[in-house]
């Protein structure tokens, strides 16, 4: 691609971006820690348990009043089942439990990913569907896509006592109540392999939404993930 090229990809998210922040627009910031453990099964069949949990920190608008007082927010607790279909592809499903100022959310999640593998890149593309039902709230629909990729910052992958570095861009699709929204996600995180089973991930979950009605939402989320395998 040319440098034209890149120069005007580059201005076209500058001005998108600065449209959103210059909006009337709120944000809050938390930290949202997770316990991940794999395990793998007979017959390329798999299975994940996660547990993670927001608690804010700060939240308010944009150049005006900030709340500094601490909140729990809400634990999620899933389990996902999947299956290897191809060399690179893999179908799950699964369903998670959603704890929240004392209300519980069910959600049923269908995933569909497939690994890309470049010269010297490896990409992973995720496709979700889910359901979110709760007895105060309409069902709620989702689709999801997401592109991945880890990048090892020693040799051609992160072995054991090494960093790696993970950034992924999501972009969630919701539909509740005949009302739509979007969501995007920009997640950079540096990782470091503890063992051949274990390893720790820190950084930045980075989402906003609302903002095709001029009113977006920012949320800055510290995350801190926990990987096991079993």
């Amino acid at each position: 691609m040319s440098i034209k090229k890149h120069f005007l990809i580059v201005l076209c998210l500058g001005w998108l971006f600065s449209n959103i922040i210059s909006a009337q627009s709120t944000y809050q910031l938390g930290v949202l820690p997770s316990i991940n453990l794999n395990y793998k099964l007979r017959n390329d069949w798999s299975a994940n348990f996660k547990i993670e949990s927001r608690q804010l920190l700060q939240r308010g608008t944009f150049n005006s009043d900030v709340d500094k007082s601490y909140q729990y927010v809400l634990t999620d607790y899933s389990w996902i089942v999947a299956r290897k279909i191809g060399l690179n592809a893999r179908l799950s499903g699964g369903y998670l439990f959603r704890f929240r100022e004392g209300q519980a959310t069910h959600r049923l999640i269908q995933q569909y990913t497939i690994i890309q593998r470049l010269p010297s890149l490896r990409l992973a593309h995720r496709i979700v569907t889910d359901q979110t039902f709760s007895d105060s709230d309409d069902t709620e629909y989702r689709l999801r896509y997401r592109l991945a990729t880890e990048i090892p910052l020693n040799g051609q992958s992160a072995d054991p006592k090494e960093f790696y570095i993970k950034i992924s861009n999501e972009y969630l699709n919701s539909l509740q109540s005949a009302e739509y929204d979007l969501e995007i996600r920009v997640v950079p995180l540096l990782g470091y392999a503890v063992t051949d089973k274990q390893k720790v991930e820190f950084g930045l979950d980075y989402r906003v939404n609302s903002f095709l009605d001029k009113n977006a939402r920012h949320s800055f989320w510290i995350s801190l993930n926990w990987f096991f395998e079993m």
